[in-house]
């Protein structure tokens, strides 16, 4: 059965219909987002060892998730863009977990060649 140009547009129409938040949801969303910036500030303090990196990282993930669900209306769009904005960020926060990692290893080979390059004149 062939799909008329009035049922597309009707759809489509009703799948992109404008979402206007509440400013009591904006708000709510803007204190999460000051309370983990005030959760990051206090996880830099607390010494989380070789854990700190995926600490951090995490709890930007949840930022940027969101930011991009809430202020950028994500939420409220087609599923399949919400599981694509997720799998992102794991995946950003995965790779950049992988990648910091290493200097945890090259840390004391970078301190030694530093206080090398120091102490030569």
């Amino acid at each position: 059965m062939a799909v008329s140009s009035a049922q597309t547009n009707g759809q489509s129409r009703r799948a992109h219909e404008p979402h206007v938040s509440s400013p009591a949801q904006l708000i709510g969303i803007f204190a999460a987002l000051l309370a983990l910036t005030g959760v990051t500030v206090a996880a830099a303090e607390f010494p989380f060892g070789d854990l700190d990196v995926y600490v951090a990282l995490a709890i930007a993930g949840v930022k940027a998730f969101l930011v991009a669900a809430y202020f950028m209306h994500l939420k409220y769009d087609h599923p399949l863009n919400a599981v694509l904005l997720v799998f992102s960020i794991v995946l950003v926060v995965l790779f950049l977990g992988v990648t910091l990692s290493d200097t945890t290893q090259l840390a004391p080979e970078v301190q030694a060649a530093a206080e090398a390059s120091a102490a030569s004149p």
